[in-house]
């Protein structure tokens, strides 16, 4: 918990029995971090700060959609960002995408006019560092908790640019060896990207609504001042989603190139057994009628120790592929 006394004063407790809403003109930011099922300190949390049961029970289950609910004297706030997948997941990390590339963090949040709640379960990178740079400069908070809400926020957004920035470069990546030489990993690992980039649409969409709501003018918990930093965000929610409808325009098209490129494999080496079984047919034929047992032909009696014949059958088997050949060529089939 981190208090902001009217005359400047931080104070930061990391253990706190009983939270009580700040009075006298103090800012109060508490994290809550791996609440236990029986979820005892929400239930306090409810009865303290008279928070809603609705919000109270949403705040339970970790996979909410994002979201901005608001009630009488408070803003409930449900925001989710992604992170690239650990040797070790962390507990809060809940495996989405495709193979486990990727990690969701879901943050829960209470805006007062003077308080800010915060609930998760693990660690997020992003609330530590937004809580690092509050003890480091108490002017932060100064501005209000409404503002750290929004550095808070800002953090969990752009950490997906990093991440969008990786599947670009892994789609180009792809689209080259697809042109080259595809292969059966580059169709898998097309499906995989494109569930992630789904996942992450599903994901970012719903919060730029989030963020249009906070930008608005005329809420009394969120300044003016801060509504302006809101639209920020917003923005940069516009920016993922643009480039995420991006990647998968480009998927789509890693995806035709492969098609196109194993169907053009797959004529090429049609066409070659094609014309290979065009050789051998009229060779088959030849060597089938020389090969016949009858010892007298009509015309030709003793036709099977005739040396004539059999030099005649091994022109014809010479020079009917040199034949084919000429005319393939000139037939512009090879």
């Amino acid at each position: 918990m981190i208090d902001l006394s009217p005359g400047g004063t931080l104070e930061v407790r990391d253990q706190v029995p009983d939270v009580l809403p700040p009075g006298d003109g103090t800012l109060r930011w508490v994290d809550l971090e791996g609440d236990g099922e029986e979820g005892q300190s929400l239930e306090r949390l409810r009865e303290q700060f008279a928070f809603h049961p609705l919000a109270i029970e949403d705040c339970r289950v970790f996979d909410q959609r994002p979201k901005l609910e608001e009630y009488r004297d408070h803003l409930f706030l449900v925001t989710q960002s992604f992170a690239p997948a650990d040797p070790a997941p962390q507990a809060n990390a809940s495996p989405s995408g495709a193979a486990g590339e990727l990690h969701l963090y879901e943050l829960h949040a209470f805006l007062g006019k003077d308080y800010l709640v915060t609930v998760h379960t693990g660690n997020i990178a992003a609330l530590e560092q937004v809580r690092a740079r509050v003890i480091a400069n108490a002017s932060l908070l100064e501005r209000g908790v409404d503002f750290v809400y929004y550095l808070i926020a800002s953090r969990l957004v752009e950490a997906n640019f990093p991440i969008l920035d990786s599947i670009t470069d892994e789609l180009e990546e792809v689209e080259d060896r697809v042109l080259a030489a595809p292969a059966q990993r580059d169709l898998a690992r097309i499906f995989e990207l494109k569930r992630q980039l789904v996942l992450m649409r599903k994901v970012l969409s719903p919060q730029r609504d989030t963020m249009v709501m906070l930008a608005r003018r005329g809420d009394p918990r969120v300044s003016e001042r801060s509504s302006l930093y809101f639209r920020d965000v917003h923005d940069q929610l516009v920016r993922l989603n643009e480039s995420i409808e991006a990647n998968r325009d480009l998927l789509g098209n890693a995806l035709d190139a492969y098609l196109s490129a194993v169907s053009n494999r797959t004529n090429e080496i049609m066409k070659s057994l094609t014309l290979l079984s065009a050789v051998f047919l009229p060779l088959a034929f030849i060597v089938g009628f020389f090969g016949q047992n009858f010892e007298s032909l009509p015309g030709a009696p003793h036709w099977m120790a005739s040396q004539t014949l059999m030099f005649v059958m091994i022109g014809l088997c010479l020079a009917t592929p040199v034949t084919m050949y000429v005319w393939f060529r000139m037939r512009g089939w090879i």
